[in-house]
């Protein structure tokens, strides 16, 4: 029984043993393959990730997508900062037509292979990175850029992808708007279109970092987000959900960069060394760089009416082009009634409150975007029936075709401009002013300073931000304060249409020796509408913007404003495509701050206002004349 036993513990030992793991040598260290890639054999295209090698020996990371059965495709090539990985990614999906971001998805399907590549310096690509480098010369010691870039990269994809008809065709939103107006600098021989949408053009006049000397101070979460590292892995952290409060309390744009830990940032630094528009800003202006270069590359600018990061950007790139097409039909442009990237999105039916009635971001894609990419990359595509401009019309919400851009200014175009003058009381009238003294008056006050949009103001990025619809908020909340001065017109009795820039010249003095103006080109809607009786008063911006009065004579070089004396203004607003409807009014707003979008007037002239202290910041007394004498008005671009 003993010996049953023993053999009993011993074969069950043996079988236990058995069942046990092999060695521990032969078990995985990790649970994780070394090396798995997802098959692709169920999905309908392909995801090629290559490292291009650029002239200098830097490797640039681009990501291709190959639709399954692709053969003699163009490739549609974007440069981006903000990650190529993250610009290819829809929902997980085996059809590209849900696994790609709406317009990769709609090219796609139209036969493109698409390419996107990380900028030098970011994500997955080598090198420095420099934000918006500058061009080989003055600015860039370097012998490389955004042109050179993109000419390397365009010369190893022709060569390199099979599945091409060594045909390419550049696009991009905003920064890379930005590198798709780099790649027309010395092209390519074989980029055959480019498409920059809501480029940034020109910093200091009214892209991105400032507008007409006043800084965007808010582009400080941007500074943080894509130069505290290559993968804007950290994003800013304000003290207060409300950040009007955080940055009043900073004080100065600098001082707000000190409380952040910025203040060293390069490019913080270099925008607070150059305030005013010195060489260091005129010199990177791409619209006075490509009015130098000739139009080899057919190129459709796309705008949007409400852009609100990049509204200088694409009108003045196409007018600075258009004088090198010499007729050949290769500048192009479509406006649209969106805010800045809407072009891209899946629905372009309503911004905000706005309703336009269809969706317009669909049809400029399917109608314009790939009917003009088509045309000229394809070997056996017609010629697109396309109108040197396309101009969405918001009140009206209609599509025009147009044989040129503005249609009314003031000499030289189809029509002429037409002013609409304030007027005494608060009016707004067709009739120059005839009384001899007139003016509205308010206090300027630093400490209470007028806000873009109503309280509470959320950071840029913050996960419940509007920042993309404040252009179209309604005005109600700033017509309602008492430092706010407001002109309204009649009832109009028959439709104004505008398609151009409206200009502001006015007269104003202040108590103070420096100032900032806004001007706001208002639509009021009926006090009762039907259509829509939650829009009934509705106040919507149709073009808006801000001057520093210390450059109203030169942006290069600021000059203090002679207190309480009579002063003539300019400023350009954006360019608008509207229709203010029979029954509804036109309105003008005039204040001195926008905050915090940008930084506090100090009203006191100082050598920099990025480093004013506590007590340069004084109320002042504004009055905007509007008199026989100071005809102040609102040159509007009127179509007849």
């Amino acid at each position: 029984m003993l010996v049953r036993r023993c053999l009993a513990a011993l074969l069950a030992s043996t079988l236990a043993a058995a069942a046990l793991p092999a060695a521990a040598e032969t078990l995985p260290t990790s649970d994780i393959p070394a090396d798995f890639k997802p098959s692709d054999d169920v999905k309908d295209f392909t995801i090629r990730e290559v490292q291009i090698p650029m002239r200098d020996g830097v490797k640039l990371h681009v990501n291709l997508v190959i639709p399954k059965g692709a053969k003699n495709a163009p490739i549609i090539f974007s440069r981006t900062p903000y990650s190529a990985d993250r610009a290819i990614t829809g929902l997980p999906s085996n059809t590209y037509k849900l696994a790609l971001p709406v317009t990769y998805a709609e090219l796609a399907d139209a036969g493109y292979i698409i390419a996107v590549q990380d900028v030098r310096g970011r994500f997955r690509s080598e090198g420095d990175y420099v934000v918006a480098r500058p061009l080989v010369g003055p600015l860039n010691p370097a012998n490389t850029d955004h042109s050179t870039d993109t000419w390397d990269s365009i010369d190893w994809l022709v060569k390199n992808v099979q599945e091409t008809n060594g045909k390419v065709g550049t696009i991009g939103v905003s920064y890379g708007g930005f590198t798709t107006l780099m790649s027309l600098v010395n092209p390519h021989p074989a980029l055959g279109a480019a498409v920059p949408i809501n480029p940034l053009v020109d910093g200091w006049i009214g892209d991105d970092w400032f507008h007409n000397g006043a800084y965007r101070q808010s582009f400080l979460d941007w500074v943080y987000r894509m130069t505290a590292d290559k993968s804007s892995k950290y994003a800013l952290q304000f003290d207060r959900y409300d950040t009007y409060e955080s940055w009043l309390s900073a004080g100065s744009a600098s001082g707000m960069a000190k409380v952040l830990g910025i203040e060293e940032f390069p490019i913080f630094k270099k925008a607070a060394a150059h305030p005013a528009y010195d060489e260091y800003w005129k010199g990177q202006a791409l619209d006075k760089i490509l009015a130098k270069e000739p139009l080899k590359v057919p190129t459709l600018h796309v705008h949007s009416l409400w852009d609100q990061e990049d509204i200088y950007g694409a009108p003045a790139v196409y007018k600075a082009m258009e004088a090198k097409d010499a007729g050949n039909g290769g500048n192009y442009m479509i406006i649209g009634p969106w805010q800045h990237g809407q072009s891209n999105m899946a629905s372009g039916t309503k911004l905000g409150a706005i309703d336009f009635g269809s969706n317009t971001s669909a049809w400029y894609r399917s109608e314009v975007l790939i009917p003009f990419f088509d045309a000229h990359l394809k070997n056996d595509a017609p010629k697109a029936d396309l109108a040197p401009v396309t101009a969405f019309e918001t009140g009206a919400n209609v599509w025009h075709r147009y044989d040129r851009w503005p249609i009314s200014c003031a000499s030289g175009c189809p029509s002429q401009s037409k002013p609409i003058y304030l007027q005494a009381n608060g009016a707004l009238g067709w009739k120059t002013p005839t009384v001899r003294v007139a003016f509205s008056e308010y206090v300027s006050d630093p400490a209470r300073p007028v806000t873009y949009r109503e309280r509470p103001i959320l950071s840029t990025y913050n996960p419940n931000t509007s920042w993309g619809r404040w252009l179209v908020d309604d005005q109600r909340f700033a017509e309602a304060r008492p430092d706010v001065v407001t002109f309204v017109s009649e009832v109009l009795t028959e439709d104004v249409r505008l398609a151009g820039q409206p200009i502001a010249k006015f007269f104003a003095s202040t108590s103070g020796t420096d100032s900032d103006w806004v001007v706001k080109l208002i639509d009021v809607y009926p006090a009762e509408y039907a259509p829509a009786p939650e829009m009934a008063g509705y106040e919507l911006a149709v073009s808006m913007d801000i001057l520093r009065g210390r450059y109203r004579d030169d942006p290069s070089k600021p000059t203090a404003i002679p207190a309480n004396k009579v002063v003539p203004y300019e400023i350009k607003l954006p360019d608008v495509s509207h229709r203010f409807l029979k029954g509804h009014r036109i309105m003008v707003q005039i204040q001195s701050s926008w905050f915090p979008l940008y930084d506090r007037n100090p009203q006191t002239f100082v050598p920099n206002i990025f480093f004013a202290k506590p007590e340069d910041y004084k109320k002042a007394t504004q009055r905007i004349y509007t008199s026989a004498q100071y005809p102040s008005r609102i040159e509007l671009p009127i179509v007849e």
